[in-house]
């Protein structure tokens, strides 16, 4: 294969992807530009975003990259039946991001404690990344299984889905799960 042809064929797998990545971008840059009140109404919330939205990338990338390596190994098979192999792993990817989403909110504000900024209490940070974080989790996981197992039973590499499908869906379901964990935070106030 010429380096054209080689160039050309990953522009073409690599640009559809590449394309709805940064249309989900933009769309979760609207939740966060939407939620002024909410921003406003949680001191420090501001500064846990980008933690969770890492968190996301780097948790359920990983959960995406196991399932793409069980399945090239043929460890599990593509199909959407619960194994034991896919529950332990989806359990663990998100038990793990409960946990980092708990750690980022607790720096959050111990840092802007330290600085001596206005930061709502440790309590309410917690919670809406903890909610924030089992209800991203949830969906991350389905959308994770589906991207992987549906392309590779379509005969795409999932390992080439996994990145950009992850990023996508975090910075959206993120983004979404924030905003209401938040509301939901601030209706126990």
């Amino acid at each position: 294969m010429s380096v054209r042809a080689t160039i050309v064929e990953g522009y073409r797998g690599a640009l559809p992807t590449l394309l709805v990545s940064a249309l989900g971008g933009l769309l979760a840059g609207g939740i966060l530009g939407g939620m002024e009140a909410e921003l406003a109404a949680v001191p420090g919330l501001l500064v846990v975003v980008p933690a969770f939205l890492a968190i996301r990338g780097s948790v359920y990338g990983s959960l995406g990259a196991r399932l793409s390596s069980a399945l090239h190994q043929g460890l599990i098979e593509p199909r959407f039946a619960p194994t034991d192999r896919l529950v332990s792993a989806a359990v663990a990817a998100l038990l793990n991001g409960l946990a980092a989403s708990l750690v980022a909110a607790t720096l959050a504000f111990a840092i802007l404690v330290a600085l001596g900024r206005r930061v709502a209490p440790l309590w309410t940070l917690a919670l809406i990344a903890l909610v924030g974080g089992a209800l991203a989790g949830v969906v991350l996981i389905a959308v994770i299984v589906v991207v992987v197992f549906g392309g590779y039973r379509r005969g795409m590499n999932p390992d080439n889905l996994v990145g950009p499908a992850v990023t996508t869906a975090g910075d959206i379901f993120g983004m979404a799960a924030l905003y209401v964990a938040t509301r939901f935070a601030l209706a126990l106030v």
